[in-house]
Order: C-alpha cells, then sequence, then structure tokens
C-alpha cells in the first residue's frame, strides 16, 4: 500500500492482537498495548499480556474506550449512537443519567445458577458514557474478536462485550462444582460471526498467554485458567500424591491445543454476587 506520493504507507503491527497501526501510533488502536516495548516472553513460551497504559483509548464500532488506573483499573465507554454492550450488573461503576439499561434474555437460567454463573447480564445503549471496574487488584485484557473467532472464559472473568459478540456457555465435562477451584463447571463462550467485536476480561494479578500447538498439553490450576480459545480442550485429571497418610489427589486442569490458553496469577476463588 503507498501513499499518494508513491512512498510506502507502513504499519505497525501489533505483537498481541495482530492488528495494523499507523506508524506513529504508540499504542494498538484495537487492544490498548504498547507498540513501543518488546513482547516479553518466558523460556517455557508464556507470554505477559501488555500492561495497558493509563488513559489509552482504543476504538471499536463508533465507540471508544478508555482505560484508567493500573493497581484497580478501570474500562470508561463512550458509546456510540446504536451501538450497546453487555455486562453483568454488578460491575458497573458509573453511567450518564442518559444511558438506558436493559437486561439480557438468557436461556438455561437453571444450569447458569447450579454452574454458579451470573444468571442476570445487563445491556446499556449508546450515545452516552458508562464505566466499569471489578473491585479487585489487576489488570485488564482487551481481546478483539475477529470474524469466525469463539473464545471461552472463566465465569466472573469477562467485564464487558461489544454486542457484535454472541454469548452463551459450555460445559466442562467431568469438572464437578467442587473440583474447579469452587467455581462450576461452565464457562462464558463469546463467538463472532460476520462482525468484529471486543471482549474485555479482568485478570487477578498479572495475565499470560501461551499458545499451543496441535496436541500439545499442559497442566494448570484449576482456579488460575482465565481464558481460552475454543480449539483447545480442557479435561480434568487427577494426580495422585504419596507419603501423606497414603496419599492426596490433586485435581489440574489439562489444557490440549490447538489455540491461545490464557492464565492470571492470583487465584481468586469469588463467590456469584
Amino acid at each position: 500500500m503507498t501513499q499518494a506520493t508513491g512512498e510506502p504507507f507502513e504499519r505497525i503491527q501489533c505483537q498481541w492482537c495482530q492488528s495494523m497501526n499507523e506508524k506513529s501510533a504508540l499504542a494498538c488502536r484495537a487492544c490498548g498495548a504498547p507498540l513501543d516495548i518488546r513482547n516479553l516472553v518466558s523460556e517455557s513460551g508464556w507470554r505477559e499480556a501488555p500492561r495497558i497504559r493509563d488513559m489509552t483509548e482504543i476504538q471499536f464500532s463508533s465507540s471508544i474506550c478508555q482505560v484508567e488506573g493500573e493497581i484497580v483499573p478501570v474500562a470508561e465507554i463512550n458509546l456510540g449512537a446504536g451501538d450497546s454492550i453487555f455486562f453483568e450488573h454488578h460491575v458497573m461503576l458509573w453511567k450518564d443519567e442518559r444511558v438506558p439499561m436493559t437486561v439480557m434474555q438468557l436461556s438455561g437460567g437453571l444450569q447458569r445458577a447450579f454452574g454458579g454463573m451470573p444468571f442476570i447480564i445487563s445491556v446499556a445503549t449508546g450515545p452516552g458514557r458508562i464505566a466499569f471496574s471489578r473491585d479487585a487488584t489487576g489488570e485488564l485484557v482487551l481481546l478483539p474478536l475477529h470474524p469466525g473467532m469463539e473464545v471461552d472464559v472463566r465465569e466472573h472473568a469477562f467485564l464487558l462485550c461489544s454486542h457484535q459478540i454472541s454469548y452463551s456457555f459450555v460445559r466442562v465435562k467431568g469438572l464437578a462444582n467442587i473440583i474447579f477451584g469452587g467455581q462450576g463447571m461452565y464457562m462464558d463462550r463469546f463467538v463472532t460471526t460476520g462482525s468484529p467485536g471486543l471482549l474485555i476480561l479482568h485478570g487477578y494479578g498479572n495475565v499470560f498467554e501461551r499458545k499451543l500447538a496441535h496436541g500439545e498439553s499442559i497442566m494448570v490450576e484449576p482456579g488460575a485458567f482465565l481464558y481460552k480459545d475454543s480449539t483447545v480442550t480442557m479435561d480434568v485429571e487427577f494426580q495422585r500424591l504419596g507419603g501423606f497418610i497414603g496419599g492426596v489427589n490433586m485435581s489440574l486442569a489439562k489444557l490440549t491445543g490447538p489455540g491461545r490458553v490464557g492464565i492470571q496469577s492470583m487465584y481468586v476463588h469469588h463467590r456469584t454476587e
């Protein structure tokens, strides 16, 4: 691609979400990741989620998200006319009086309640401003979802999601309520069809991501799991530890690729609010 002068039009690719940005940009327009800081990857292949700078702005559809603060980050959304977002009702921090709110119609109410998932999802529609916070230390992870993407997220981890993305839930087979960190056997599933959208998660502590190859598996403490591509399978595996009055069992989540896996460094086994 060239400019009118015939000179090449240079772009910078974000290392976190792969979106393209103009050469002069300091932060990715799609996910807020700093573009002037190299990707940090551990020897085992885990890369740090980008620490979004205070007051970074991200655009989606006709709306703008501004990330404010660092210890307990806030996502302030300037909703454009016709745009809407959905969220668990208790994560809203404040809103303009003119921003209307409704409740999303959900299926599987009893299953959601049994699995410890929220059964009330609120919807806010623009124009106007509205802000959100998880009321906990950690960091926000912005995941732009392109058409045809599917992401599974642990319950009570998503902060907000744009209306272009469909919302449902999926069961983790063999993972009983008491096993999965006390959190349940269901995960939120977010799917895009023909239009891109934005999903914002809150991770406790720090967030790390790793891409698994086809057939590659890792064992994760269930309380640390944050999100995964739907192509990554999750199963429970018990490991017998001997040496203590006959031994004890350890339950771990076995994640098998291909696809991305996200974890959080601080396991918070919170209850449904």
